[in-house]
């Protein structure tokens, strides 16, 4: 790989004071402390406003500010590197009225981002989504497997895809959903603007991102959320392809997240205008129902979870990351397993447990 020349003195993480956009600022400060950290956020989604404190005693700057303004951006000092990590992130929110929200956030907001790095010549790490690929081919690749959980089909005949998950040779032909086209838009404008502008930018296509801080939700968040909901003897309910839970993704601890961020951005030369399918690989994919399961053990409560078998909108069976391309890129693969996230979690909520059960309990 080669290194990178550029002195990333000067940091931006858009939705910085998010689950993962605050991980990423704390742990920059913490490699570095004379780094200059700034995290822009607009602090919509409740429980963002729990990580200002934390950034703050870092000596982190935090401006309130949104993506969708333009002038939010344009105030801001100049900088190196940008982490774009600003997005409307549920699937869901593109289905009904009005979805003007996950457009605006999701492609008015990248053009502004990239705006800003037009005009610094900053380094972008730009986090897009599995949600790139058509709804209707990842479903596809969904076999009975057994009764805890759907397995890979490995004879599909679809490229991009084998027993070890999804690559990024995958077509991109067919409906994914709203945030779903955003993102691979999204994508489209990154490499369109470093081209006439002359910045170095990498794309990780990440699959489910999981850990401590993540304000769980049904839609995005859901390890934290089952695991709320078991600590504190919450309902549950699997919904979709006959209620049973055996649907199964794959995922990433936001640690082993940031450790490839690090490893991408100090190899930028290399690293400059590819596209990498991240996530936690087969080895820790789990389904709901296994999940279920893994919860009970660690909370020591077991919930009666309901069923309702109809599939929703934008439901997918089974999606895992095949981390190959990135793996061989980089060297990079996931060091913490499913186990390590969950007590890695399960310790967060337990320390916090007051001011956390408003929001995830």
């Amino acid at each position: 790989m080669g290194a990178s020349t550029k002195d990333h003195h000067t940091v931006l993480i858009t939705g910085g004071a998010g689950f993962v956009g605050s991980t990423m600022a704390l742990k920059w400060k913490s490699a570095d402390p004379s780094r200059r950290v700034i995290c822009l956020d607009n602090l919509k989604r409740r429980g963002s406003e729990l990580n200002l404190p934390r950034l703050r005693s870092a000596g982190i700057e935090f401006v309130h500010g949104d993506v969708r303004d333009a002038n939010d951006l344009a105030a801001l000092p100049k900088i190196d590197l940008m982490i774009e990590c600003s997005a409307e992130p549920s699937v869901m929110a593109g289905y009904g009225s009005p979805t003007h929200y996950v457009t605006d956030t999701n492609l008015v907001g990248t053009i502004n981002c990239l705006n800003l790095a037009a005009r610094d010549e900053a380094d972008t790490v730009f986090l897009s989504t599995s949600r790139v690929y058509p709804m209707h081919l990842v479903n596809r690749l969904a076999a009975e497997g057994t009764a805890q959980r759907f397995t890979i089909d490995a004879h599909t005949g679809i490229p991009g895809a084998s027993a070890a998950g999804i690559g990024e040779d995958f077509p991109l032909t067919g409906l994914r959903s709203l945030y779903g086209a955003t993102k691979l838009a999204s994508e489209l404008l990154v490499a369109e603007y470093a081209h006439i502008h002359g910045f170095r930018y990498v794309i990780d296509r990440c699959g489910v991102i999981a850990g401590p801080w993540q304000m769980g939700k049904t839609d995005q968040g859901f390890i934290l959320l089952w695991l709320a909901r078991h600590h504190w003897k919450q309902p549950l309910k699997y919904f979709g392809f006959g209620g049973t839970g055996k649907q199964v993704r794959d995922v990433l601890h936001v640690d082993d997240l940031f450790d490839l961020v690090v490893a991408q951005v100090a190899s930028m030369d290399a690293m400059h205008a590819r596209t990498f399918n991240v996530g936690g690989g087969l080895d820790n994919s789990v389904s709901l129902q296994e999940l279920s399961a893994k919860c009970a053990a660690i909370t020591g409560n077991t919930l009666d979870i309901g069923g309702e078998p109809l599939d929703r909108e934008a439901d997918i069976r089974l999606y895992v990351t095949d981390n190959t391309r990135i793996t061989e890129a980089t060297g990079w693969r996931p060091e913490r397993n499913i186990d390590q996230l969950l007590a890695d979690c399960h310790a967060w909520l337990a320390e916090h447990e007051q001011t956390l059960k408003p929001i995830l309990g």
